[in-house]
């Protein structure tokens, strides 16, 4: 039998707090909203009289989730790209030494790394940006996922029994999101992100294919995606825009660092989508994006905001563009943000 896990030492002073939370006696923010929400679902859950195996991956989800947002919450400001390959790519293979370039250079730029943390691509790309700059969300798996040299032992290093938690975790906490050649499980990562971003289900995001310049390998597979999906009607004409695919180290940093050269971030407002800023724009560069981009309105036209009371990032320095996004043409939002970018013209 497990031993019972010893109540904290203040649990009176816990008890008066949680119940204070229940009764809405705290101070009505949003977050003692969340908290008495979260007590009310437990509640929930003791009445369902879920079974154990339920109710253990209740828990373990739950503290999975706790824990990696702890870990995260120190570096929460720093970007940081998702980067997916093979673990049984060798030391000695040109992907791996592209891919250890590939860390070594993001780092330079202010940039970490998040990896699965294992060997091959993973191991190459926190090689290259080194321990400081490298998270790790170890899966346990009975193969290939022993956690490598380079975040063996260190405090980022993340271990979930779940996928989908760990997976929560590698888009909550990206900017972007970068592919080496890999098998399954790099496929998973891929068309996850790009369903997710496609569908407006994640924020828009650079996803990133790189290989070494001998390589067909994304070439192959981008053309059978255009000659079958895409050809055959099964997903829009320009969805395949949203991924970029480059054999150059230095190009594929700079997709990631041009993507957040003007934009900052985006979410929706009600019923108006924001994109945040680093530049102030214009009377005639807003007239041209009406001109551009008119057919992803659902109505109106772009707007500067002034009155940023209702956003919950209050930084006064970013620009904030406002507009009435028919939530349809996410390929077509990506391509508006390249031109704020300054990557393509309107």
């Amino acid at each position: 039998m497990a031993e019972r896990r010893p109540l904290h030492k203040n649990l009176d002073a816990i008890e008066k707090d949680l119940l204070g939370i229940l009764r809405g006696e705290h101070d009505g923010s949003p977050e003692q909203r969340i908290y008495q929400d979260l007590l009310w679902s437990l509640e929930k859950i003791r009445e369902a009289r879920f079974d154990i195996v339920e109710l253990r991956l209740l828990n373990t989800a739950f503290k999975e989730l706790r824990h990696a947002f702890r870990i995260f919450k120190e570096y929460y400001k720093v970007p940081k790209a998702a980067v997916f390959g093979s673990a049984r790519t060798s030391p000695r293979h040109p992907d791996y030494r592209m891919a250890k370039a590939f860390g070594r250079e993001l780092a330079r730029k202010g940039w970490m790394v998040i990896t699965g943390g294992a060997s091959g691509i993973m191991e190459a790309a926190m090689v290259g940006a080194g321990a400081r700059s490298s998270f790790g969300l170890n899966i346990a798996l009975p193969f290939e996922q022993s956690a490598n040299p380079v975040i063996r032992d260190n405090k980022k290093l993340m271990n979930f029994k779940y996928f989908f938690t760990r997976k929560l975790m590698f888009l909550k906490e990206s900017a972007a999101t970068v592919l080496f050649p890999g098998g399954f499980g790099t496929f998973d990562e891929w068309f996850e992100s790009l369903t997710l971003v496609q569908t407006g289900k994640a924020k828009p995001r650079p996803i990133v294919l790189v290989d070494h310049p001998k390589s067909r390998y994304w070439k192959s597979i981008l053309e059978t995606l255009k000659s079958t999906m895409e050809d055959g009607g099964q997903i829009s004409v320009g969805d395949l825009e949203l991924v970029r695919h480059t054999q150059d180290v230095g190009t594929a940093v700079g997709e990631l660092t041009g993507f957040y050269s003007n934009y900052h971030s985006s979410r929706f407002l009600r019923d108006r989508y924001l994109i945040r800023l680093r530049r102030r724009l214009s009377a005639p560069e807003l007239k041209r994006l009406h001109g551009r981009f008119g057919d992803i309105l659902k109505e109106g036209t772009f707007e500067r905001m002034k009155d940023f009371s209702e956003d919950d990032d209050k930084d006064p320095s970013l620009e904030r563009l406002v507009f009435r996004f028919d939530r349809e043409k996410y390929q077509r939002l990506h391509a508006l943000i390249e031109v704020l970018n300054g990557r393509e013209t309107a």
